[in-house]
């Protein structure tokens, strides 16, 4: 499906599954069809399963815009105390949309479980009681990180999503990587049918070095390997240390979610020669999420950093802020120069980011997907410096593979369908469903 009929497809106000691979422009659509709710005043609840996800979005976790917190299933007694919480109530049964970023990293109970609270709060007993759902993610990408005894089941195995009709959109596009030969690699392995020509391309870039002015960030799986090098690395560095402290407003709680899942550092420790990253999108500044550089100086009346990028081009790195909105109002926010350091990240919170080049170890491969996510964050292949690789990293979940094919034709079906309904029919229906959503009843 193209990014426009999936932008069309969402103003109907039917329930959708965005989805597509890496780097087809999932979290740019979803961001649109935000900013249009928005614009004509619809309230949207903006979530994601984890912390990193949902601030990418402005938004917060799904388990706190519910109230579940880390339940999978709720008695009566449990339920009704969810139920009385202050904030809850409103928040929930004034909203007409519910977005779910990266649903992949969410199980099945928990979706049920959103969907119980919704109907209970909404005194709705349709799916979700009667909200829009917009699904955002790719179950080839990283899943739910099961604990003893929790669900292992995807977001759609469960009885939630199998009720709510949701229409598949498939994006196709390719925008993050134009390279032929990298773009093989990444399907090779996304559709499980890696041959040995797959991995004589990968065999390319082992301990090859990626050319630019600075360092490629390092990919690890772990995070005592990310900590412990890039602490080793900023020590390594002569010159003054100057630290940039996070300021945080806002309700204690949000403020802690906000802290918890945002990739910023509450305090930033730079010098001169660290390798760092921006972790927003400011295209107006000249960098999006991802952007890779090197700290060249302080700027001598703000004492901002000064960084130079790959491509040679030098950026003031001036606050950011992040903030968890409701219908339109900033519930808590946090203020912290847009980088951190960047010699190494984990592979999971790379996911949903672009980077100029990369240095990834993938000889600690763990989990399905990992492999796919950590190499489709780089936008070529020439950017990608291979330092591990076992039997595991280029595998995918079986299960995904037959999923997707059903996913495809579902998507293709429901685009046909959405072409065959004609422009004036789909514009009356969009105006309905933005009328529906503007009534007193359904806004705070």
């Amino acid at each position: 499906m193209r990014r426009f009929e999936a932008y069309e497809m969402l103003k109907t106000g039917r329930n959708v599954f965005l989805t597509g691979p890496a780097g087809s422009g999932k979290t740019f659509l979803l961001n649109r069809y935000i900013e249009y709710l928005l614009k004509h005043k619809v309230n949207v609840g903006v979530t994601a399963p984890t912390g990193i996800a949902a601030t990418h979005l402005n938004g917060r976790t799904i388990h706190s815009w519910i109230g579940m917190g880390i339940h999978e299933t709720l008695n009566d007694a449990q339920l009704k105390r969810v139920l009385e919480k202050e904030q809850l109530w409103p928040r929930v049964h004034y909203a007409s949309v519910l977005v779910i970023d990266e649903i992949s990293m969410l199980n099945a109970k928990r979706l049920d479980l959103v969907d119980l609270i919704c109907k209970s709060i909404r005194q709705d007993l349709r799916p979700f009681g009667g909200l829009q759902i917009v699904f955002c993610g790719d179950f080839f990408q990283l899943p739910p990180v099961p604990r003893d005894g929790q669900d292992p089941r995807f977001a759609v195995e469960s009885a939630a999503w199998q009720n709510a009709d949701v229409a598949v959109c498939y994006l196709e596009e390719q925008y993050r990587q134009a390279d032929e030969r990298f773009l093989r690699v990444l399907n090779d392995i996304r559709e499980n049918r890696v041959s040995d020509e797959t991995r004589d391309i990968l065999r390319e870039r082992l301990h090859q070095p990626v050319a630019g002015i600075v360092r490629p960030t390092l990919l690890y799986t772990h995070n005592s390997d990310v900590d412990a090098y890039n602490l080793t690395q900023l020590d390594k560095l002569p010159g003054e240390e100057k630290v940039f402290t996070m300021r945080a407003i806002g309700i204690p709680h949000l403020v802690e979610e906000l802290q918890r899942g945002c990739l910023a550092h509450q305090e930033l420790p730079l010098k001169v020669g660290a390798v760092v990253m921006f972790i927003r999108n400011n295209f107006n500044r000249g960098y999006v999420n991802g952007t890779i550089g090197t700290v060249t100086g302080f700027d001598e009346d703000d004492g901002f950093p000064m960084v130079t990028t790959l491509s040679g081009e030098e950026i003031k790195a001036q606050t950011e802020t992040w903030a968890i909105e409701d219908d339109g109002k900033v519930l808590a926010s946090i203020i912290q120069i847009p980088l951190r350091l960047a010699w190494a990240i984990t592979v999971h919170k790379s996911q949903g980011m672009s980077l100029d080049c990369a240095e990834i170890d993938l000889g600690k491969t763990f989990e399905y997907g990992m492999g796919y996510v950590a190499l489709s964050r780089v936008r070529t292949l020439a950017g990608i410096k291979l330092v591990g690789l076992n039997d595991l990293a280029l595998q995918v979940n079986e299960q995904v593979i037959v999923l997707d094919k059903k996913l495809r034709e579902q998507s293709a079906q429901d685009a046909a369908f959405l072409r065959e309904v004609g422009l004036l029919e789909r514009k009356k229906v969009q105006r309905e469903f933005l009328a529906q959503c503007r009534h007193p009843s359904a806004l705070l």
